[in-house]
């Protein structure tokens, strides 16, 4: 049914109206009704889920303690056995429509769309007071994540990313061998995924009619607008730029995790990437990044020295050479990839999620435990700090302040397999969000198609490539996308 004029408006200005609304406090939440600005611990949580068919329906189980009280997707054949599980919860297409109609009911949002879409919907909850929830990777650019990391701090709800191993023990022990100078300052750090494990490295396929259960419009969003194929939607948008970020924003998140915390990274000052053949519109299957980090000042609770780092990431079946004494036979892939530092007097190796710390001189190391053990769900973590007062909140595993900033350097290297036709080292400023070594005279065109076929025996390759456009501008879409008309992000806060 086409929408009414007024309807249409009124979604719009959706966003230009909730901010006016929350400056001047009309929408509260209902944790901050009492006054006191917390619930107590035996309080329910009011619950929305936005992209419930995959990811968010295992967090929302994750949540059942509380109320469920809205469900929100694009695809409600994709949704539909997440509807019935919870035939209570009030179910929409449009989470701004959800936001306008349920806001002042809403405590705390979940976030599980595709990855294009994280950042405008738990930006614009956390501007309405709201507690938020988003799946990994927290953000598609660099911008989006810098946005949620001072929103979170301006307007002190709690969150979490759902990189759910930030809760458990490996990270823990992970991060305390490596303050506790176990294997001595490390220089470099490689680390790698089996993914990915959907269609990548595709030219774009040829449009389709949508199904009539899917508002493809929704689903698109602040994206370029681009004609359906059923190859997109559910799950495979990963395999797209538009809408994913690659096998590498897919487990970076999880599997980095202990790296940028245990070596207190921060921001990159240079990046490179390299991959199979790079096309305009998919990641490619296989790809190689390394992103080099400063000398940085030990904190309080390290031991160790933290001289320049090198972090190198393999995906699509690439994988780093065995370090020296590795144990015959024993498989480098833990649960989906593995990360190895290489430290001046020992080698620390992890498995995605941080799973199973060892080290391969087979030493045990008993380093004092300074990092907070969690015995519930990494869901139930967030939960618990949706409840506290902000004055003495006890932050979640992944909040913003930290997932916001890691997730930059996951998107980095998202930036390095793109910009890689440079063919040069990228020079970072984290500070401004910018490179400072392109300039205003490089151009960049990526393959479309690479058209190959066998010609007398041989082949051949008759490429067809994008026009050739500013490297600069380029980039810098890429750092922060233009938003289709009709979208539009909160302002950064100053």
């Amino acid at each position: 049914m086409r929408k009414n004029k007024k309807e249409s408006i009124s979604r719009r200005n959706f966003i230009g109206k909730t901010l006016t609304a929350t400056a001047g406090f009309t929408i509260v939440p209902s944790f901050a009704v009492s006054g006191l600005g917390h619930k107590a611990p035996s309080d329910k949580l009011n619950i929305v889920g936005v992209g419930i068919g995959g990811m968010g329906f295992s967090n929302l189980k994750q949540m059942e303690t509380e109320n469920i009280i809205g469900l929100c997707d694009v695809d409600w054949k994709y949704a539909d056995r997440v509807f019935k599980h919870y035939p209570k919860a009030k179910k929409y297409k449009d989470f701004r429509k959800m936001y306008e109609e349920m806001g002042k009911s809403i405590d705390a949002v979940v976030v599980a769309t595709a990855d294009h879409t994280h950042a405008i919907v738990a930006a614009n909850a956390i501007t309405m007071g709201k507690h938020v929830y988003v799946q990994k990777p927290l953000t598609h650019t660099v911008y989006e994540s810098r946005l949620l990391t001072n929103l979170a701090k301006k307007y002190k709800v709690a969150t979490s990313m759902g990189n759910q191993g930030a809760s458990g023990e490996g990270v823990n022990l992970t991060t305390e061998w490596l303050a506790n100078n176990e294997i001595g300052g490390v220089s470099r750090v490689e680390a790698f995924t089996d993914r990915p494990i959907w269609p990548q490295g595709l030219p774009r396929p040829e449009a389709m009619t949508a199904p009539n259960t899917l508002d493809w419009d929704l689903f698109t969003g602040p994206a370029k607008m681009r004609p359906y194929n059923e190859i997109y939607t559910p799950w495979n948008w990963r395999g797209w730029w538009d809408y994913g970020t690659g096998a590498l924003g897919d487990m970076a998140c999880h599997i980095l995790h202990p790296v940028f915390v245990g070596l207190d990274l921060g921001y990159p000052t240079q990046a490179q990437g390299s991959s199979t053949l790079l096309l305009s519109d998919s990641p490619p299957n296989a790809e190689k990044v390394t992103l080099t980090f400063p000398k940085r000042s030990p904190n309080k609770k390290m031991k160790m020295n933290l001289p320049e780092t090198e972090v190198t990431w393999y995906d699509g079946g690439l994988q780093p050479d065995k370090p020296k004494g590795w144990p015959d036979g024993k498989n480098m892939n833990n649960s989906g990839g593995a990360v190895i530092f290489h430290g001046e007097k020992d080698t620390l190796v992890a498995g995605c999620y941080g799973k199973d710390p060892w080290l391969l001189s087979g030493r045990k190391p008993n380093a004092p435990k300074f990092r907070r053990r969690i015995d519930v769900s990494h869901e139930q973590d967030w939960i618990r700090a949706c409840k506290e007062n902000p004055a003495n909140r006890v932050e979640t595993a992944s909040p913003f302040s930290e997932a916001g900033p890691f997730n930059e350097m996951v998107v980095m290297g998202v930036l390095a397999v793109r910009l890689q036709t440079l063919n040069k080292k990228l020079n970072w400023d984290g500070e401004k969000m910018a490179f400072t070594n392109i300039n205003d005279s490089e151009k960049i065109k990526i393959v479309e198609k690479d058209n190959f076929k066998i010609h007398d025996g041989h082949p051949t390759f008759n490429k067809d490539y994008t026009d050739p456009v500013s490297a600069k501008a380029f980039a810098a879409e890429l750092i922060k996308h233009d938003y289709r008309d009709g979208w539009k992000l909160p302002d950064m806060p100053k």
